[in-house]
């Protein structure tokens, strides 16, 4: 087939796509050595009433009662076969599972070093076939193994050498991918400067690598001085449902989609117009950084070299996290700019919880821009499950509550 041959198919395939109801697309597919370039417009297909909507389905949580139900800080939210619901918490270093309605069922792990035992890094729980858990836990350097009852199986060491872990993904069939970032370490030869996103068997062990890409600047770990570059290009990614890759530095509005081979299939972009970082945006992180040191105790000569750590990019990022959704569909968040918050949204801005914007840009399975769903407020996604979004609603007092969320797609 040729080049032109290809494109024709392309393009009608893209017409007949948008003539079944709601706005046309208004963007354009074109081929490129056999990549399908997606150039979407900022009008996207979904009319005024037609656009996908959330409706809370669960809350778990409170200010006062049931310890078991109270949170510190959640980490990871993960949803078993039964869909019963983990919930790691890095504050009292465990993971409480929960029904799916709500209810607590049982409690996993507690605080130390021994077998079956998390630090205070552990904040990630994984469900691998056969609902396996593995939580890695960085600060005892392995990744824990339980089975769903709780029972403590082995553990595989955490191999620095091979990178620090970073990101995690879980498929819903339940294939687990991360990501690995070089690390220097004494006595051992300066690490590369590619993250490999490989698989993580059921054993804790690593597996196969599916894609290598430049690491990116917001933590800097080498040289004389670690440095926290925040606004720095940043590599995003997640994976499709065929382990595909779905990749961007969010420097630009350009996300490339690789098939489970490696090949590039697909670039997907958006029109953005980079926003400058104000002094507002350095002022509010800074106070907020300076903030948690002192919660966490940390001496006042120890704010110097917190300032001297920080630095800030240029330009706000042009998104701030990808994740495949529902159908297949590209959830894309913004980025959040502080240039025009309110002053109360300015003192109680959380960094951890608040460094994305409430809106995302969704996306078909082809690329094609649907249109914006936004998030209820204080609430940041920590992924999905079907059509269910469960994240960290944080309440007037900055307590933290699970919610799920229900995707209304009619």
């Amino acid at each position: 087939m040729t080049g032109t041959e290809r494109l024709s198919i392309i393009a009608l395939a893209a017409m007949l796509a948008g003539c079944g109801g709601g706005s046309q697309w208004t963007g354009t597919i074109t081929d490129s050595a056999g990549v399908a370039i997606v150039a979407n417009t900022d009008q996207g297909v979904w009319g005024p009433s037609e656009g996908w909507t959330l409706a809370e389905d669960l809350r778990i949580g409170m200010v006062e009662g049931d310890p078991t139900y109270q949170f510190g800080q959640i980490g990871f939210i993960s949803v078993d076969s039964r869909g019963e619901i983990y919930v790691t918490d890095v504050q009292t270093q465990n993971i409480r599972v929960f029904s799916p309605e709500g209810q607590h069922l049982r409690t996993i792990g507690r605080p130390g070093a021994g077998p079956g035992e998390l630090s205070p890094n552990a904040a990630v729980v994984l469900i691998a076939p056969g609902d396996t858990l593995l939580v890695p836990d960085i600060g005892n350097r392995r990744i824990n193994r339980y089975l769903s009852d709780g029972t403590s199986l082995n553990s595989t060491p955490i191999a620095l050498e091979r990178g620090l872990p970073a990101t995690f993904r879980v498929t819903p069939s339940r294939t687990i991918v991360m990501q690995l970032r070089p690390l220097a370490l004494p006595n051992m030869p300066a690490p590369d400067s590619m993250d490999a996103i490989v698989v993580l068997e059921p054993s804790g062990e690593i597996g196969d690598t599916i894609m290598k890409f430049p690491s990116g600047r917001t933590l800097n770990l080498g040289g004389a001085a670690p440095e926290i570059n925040v606004f720095a290009a940043e590599p995003l990614w997640d994976v499709t449902q065929e382990l595909g890759v779905l990749y961007g530095v969010n420097n630009a509005y350009r996300i490339s989609w690789y098939g489970q081979d490696g090949s590039l299939e697909r670039v997907i972009t958006m029109p953005h117009e980079p926003k400058p970082v104000s002094e507002s945006d350095q002022r509010v992180i800074m106070q907020f950084l300076e903030r948690q040191a002192r919660d966490a105790g940390a001496p006042p000569e120890a704010m110097q070299q917190l300032r001297a750590m920080i630095k800030f990019g240029e330009f706000i990022p042009a998104f701030s996290a990808i994740l495949t959704g529902p159908d297949n569909t590209i959830w894309v968040q913004h980025q959040r700019s502080l240039a025009d918050a309110t002053e109360e949204e300015l003192e109680e801005f959380n960094l951890i919880e608040e460094s994305g914007a409430p809106d995302w840009d969704v996306f078909d399975d082809q690329g094609r821009y649907l249109g914006i769903v936004t998030m209820p407020p204080r609430f940041q996604p920590r992924g999905f499950d079907g059509n269910n979004m469960y994240g960290v609603w944080r309440d007037d007092l900055d307590v933290q509550y699970v919610m799920r969320l229900r995707i209304m797609t009619e």
